[in-house]
């Protein structure tokens, strides 16, 4: 069927309620919102669900959900009933109808004589991966959005190991989902019989108190005589989950002069005061800098909504306050994590990181010193955490991971970003190095001059719809056969495809090019946004000189992929 077939099958069915119908009458007259929405269904993956909320079979709805919650359940029932038994923890954030999702996915999974584990209140995603690994779980599911904007929402999918699905898993769960019918096809259990069953539990608490408790064991010092915990943080969780457990855990550790954004604080599904919340955008950070300003800040942090990822800035000698990006920041932490185990002795044998393929190398220069070997993986940390089975298998002990998009996390307890565990060693580094009497940026300063001037930039080029993702994949194709072969007075010595995969990397739509001078930048479309993304790193003597290569490169790479029609 095409589009307006579809949506006139929606239209008809007796199985769609009244409030579905009505938001579909009302866009009859507008046959383009009609195609986006129906030219294609929401695709199940690694990355799970993600998507605009709303009517339709591209959007995120509780259809949509119950068509995919069904097949995982099929999927889990398949594999016998321990694993039934065995149960899945559930959580949510707090974007539109991420509660209702997530109770609905709860009473699908007890229908099918699947136990669930549900928390009572929103929660932080490192804390579903935590306490999924903790109750030896089945399975994981988050219903979030990320950062994304306030009219997306989003399905994650996570497996006994506490990290999101593999391709092989997700692979099999694909194929139970498309056997699934959208209206109907769900068994959904009452609530009230579920709790009574004991097939439906709620989570609180206790979950709380243990994820806080291993958290704060991360830490490297905690003594007031190497720490400085009287330095002055503003912190926004962007009116998401980390806003209790990142005060909790700052707290307990004795940072006492933490000032919460207010308007930030409380859980906000509009994000009206940040529109886009992704700390990434240092647009994100408004707020927060006028607070820093009134109380004399030297640290500004933010989460994202599932508190997953953070991002800082630093206060200057000006008064004015400095972004990091992600790979700064990870080198920040690296730098903290390695030099700190070293000198207490507690650097494991064999130690390892691991990073994307598009993050940068400083990380890497600074591990290196520390005897600490570095392993890549594709982007995403289902991929970061899924090495390190593989890792301990080959006599390495994994220490830490991250990536450039501002995710990190220490140890192996959560297999997933963690922006609580993140956020409260940033503040002990913080911390410690004010102790030294150097800021953060005076430690940037320091690892530029010590590793070189390490520059980098990310573009995103938003192409949304149809026509947009059919103009992403053209510019992949066209780039992919023809690269640029010098750019400027630099010259390209390697091409890496990853499309078939490429020594321990497994495939993915990723390109990346080398140059003689040690520049390199990769090229991807976003998985789970309408997307194509640019990754730009060089290393100079000078920042002039690294700055100005990045320049070049962005000039050029960007025509060559804007002249793809």
């Amino acid at each position: 069927m095409n589009y307006m077939e579809v949506y006139e099958t929606w239209l008809k069915s007796d199985a769609i309620d009244s409030d579905t119908k009505a938001e579909l009458m009302s866009i009859k007259d507008d046959p383009k919102e009609i195609e986006d929405r129906f030219y294609k269904s929401l695709e199940f993956g690694t990355a799970g669900l993600r998507g605009k909320l709303g009517a339709g079979t591209n959007r995120m709805n509780q259809y949509n959900i119950a068509k995919v919650t069904q097949g995982i359940a099929d999927y889990i029932v398949a594999k016998g009933s321990k694993r039934m038994a065995m149960g899945v923890t559930i959580a949510y954030d707090c974007r539109h109808f991420s509660k209702e999702f997530a109770e609905l996915a709860a009473l699908i999974l007890a229908g099918n004589g699947i136990k669930a584990y549900l928390f009572e209140h929103l929660r932080p995603t490192p804390e579903l991966s935590y306490t999924l690994i903790q109750k030896k779980a089945t399975a994981g599911i988050i219903i979030t959005a990320s950062h994304n904007p306030k009219d997306y929402n989003g399905y994650k999918v996570y497996w006994d190991d506490g990290a999101q699905v593999l391709d092989d898993i997700a692979d099999g769960m694909t194929e139970c989902i498309q056997s699934v019918s959208l209206f109907g096809g769900a068994k959904v259990m009452n609530k009230e019989e579920a709790l009574a069953s004991g097939l439906l539990v709620m989570m609180g608490n206790s979950e709380d108190d243990d994820y806080i408790e291993m958290v704060k064991k991360l830490s490297i010092n905690d003594s007031s005589d190497l720490l400085n915990k009287s330095i002055s943080i503003v912190y926004t969780p962007l009116n998401g989950t980390g806003s209790i457990p990142v005060q909790r855990v700052l707290k307990e550790r004795g940072f006492h002069n933490v000032v919460v954004v207010p308007e930030q604080e409380g859980p906000d599904p509009d994000f009206s005061t940040v529109g886009y919340p992704n700390p990434e955008d240092t647009r994100a950070f408004e707020y927060a800098e006028a607070l820093g300003k009134k109380v004399d800040a030297s640290l500004l942090i933010a989460t994202d909504p599932d508190c997953d990822r953070l991002a800082i800035e630093v206060r200057n000698d000006d008064g004015h306050y400095v972004a990091f990006n992600g790979n700064q920041t990870g080198a920040i932490l690296i730098n903290y994590l390695v030099e700190g185990m070293a000198s207490a002795g507690t650097l494991p044998s064999n130690p390892a990181i691991v990073k994307s393929i598009v993050t940068g190398d400083m990380g890497k220069a600074i591990a290196a010193d520390y005897g600490v070997t570095t392993f890549e993986a594709l982007t995403g940390f289902k991929n970061i955490c899924g090495r390190i089975d593989e890792l301990a298998d080959m006599g390495y002990q994994y220490i830490f991971g991250y990536e450039e998009s501002i995710g990190y996390t220490t140890g192996t307890s959560v297999r997933d970003k963690d922006g609580v565990s993140s956020t409260m060693l940033l503040c002990e580094a913080a911390a410690y190095y004010a102790k030294k009497g150097e800021s953060l940026l005076d430690v940037r300063h320091k690892l530029f001059e010590k590793y070189g001037y390490y520059k980098e930039k990310q573009i995103s080029l938003v192409l949304e719809g149809v026509e947009g993702a059919n103009r992403i994949k053209r510019m992949m194709e066209s780039y992919r056969k023809q690269p640029l072969a010098s750019i400027g007075h630099m010259q390209l010595i390697e091409a890496v495809d990853y499309i078939n995969g490429y020594k321990d990397i497994p495939p993915s739509n990723v390109l990346r090019y080398f140059l003689n001078d040690g520049s390199w930048y990769a090229v991807r479309p976003s998985g789970t946004e309408p997307k194509i993304k640019l990754y730009i790193y060089t290393k100079g003597d000078t920042e002039a000189l690294a700055e100005a290569n990045v320049a070049l490169i962005e000039g050029m790479v960007l025509e060559a992929l804007n002249g793809v029609e």
